[in-house]
């Protein structure tokens, strides 16, 4: 067996679900034996590609033109999602919230990856974003979160200024597709189960544990507790 485990993750900074899912993962690990030994990989999700910002548009008054409801409706969800994620000690301000394409964000990941950085990072994006209100399609903010986490300022300037890892998160999403993923967070343990959603805690250290039991065996990828529940998908957030 080998001595290392990799967990995928499949995200999109936009998906409150996606913080959640983080959190709950975390804590599985606080609780796994062998979680020194436990590589976790984020993998690219666009929830909306091709998405383009209204200026001054809020999240709330896009859900609810989105779906065809009221503001009332759009702000109750928001507010149960914000009480969802204070179980797992996170604080939510989507009054805050910046509407934006997350396709800049996805590129600077790829960038961290290649510096060792991509927790650390995605930790930022997602509390920039759900958090404290930042423009996470914007450059100067990308630049300021990636030196933060030490990502090299030189790089993210080139990064600016190029097309590089437009490929890689599109090659994210393909692979995404072809595990018939349809809403984030997805995790896949290495390469043999998938958890979909931000499940409980136990569902993760449960898995964890499986899968650090069996090996590194091949065999084909089994959905562990199937459901569409706590996960953002291309038609919202369940």
């Amino acid at each position: 067996m080998e001595n290392q485990l990799k967990v995928q993750i499949w995200s999109d900074v936009m998906c409150p679900f996606c913080y959640i899912g983080k959190r709950k993962i975390e804590e599985a690990l606080t609780q796994f034996e062998n979680k020194e030994s436990v590589e976790i990989e984020w993998k690219s999700f666009q929830l909306d590609p091709s998405f383009v910002a209204t200026e001054g548009e809020s999240i709330a008054e896009h859900l609810a033109e989105k779906y065809g409801r009221d503001i009332d409706w759009a702000q109750s969800s928001l507010e149960n999602m914000t009480e969802n994620a204070k179980n797992s000690g996170l604080e939510f301000h989507f009054e805050k919230s910046i509407l934006a394409n997350s396709l800049n964000a996805h590129r600077l990941m790829h960038l961290a990856k290649k510096h060792n950085l991509s927790n650390e990072l995605k930790e930022q994006l997602f509390k920039g974003y759900l958090t404290d209100g930042k423009d996470v399609n914007n450059w100067n903010t990308l630049e300021e979160i990636g030196v933060k986490v030490g990502l090299p300022i030189q790089e993210i300037v080139e990064l600016i200024t190029s097309n590089d890892y437009i490929d890689e998160v599109r090659q994210d999403q393909l692979q995404a597709q072809s595990l018939g993923v349809t809403g984030v967070p997805f995790f896949v343990f290495d390469n043999k189960y998938a958890v979909s959603g931000a499940q409980a805690t136990d569902v993760f250290l449960k898995t964890l544990e499986k899968s650090w039991e069996e090996g590194n065996f091949k065999t084909p990828l089994q959905m562990q507790n199937p459901t569409d529940a706590n996960s953002c998908g291309i038609d919202g957030c369940e």
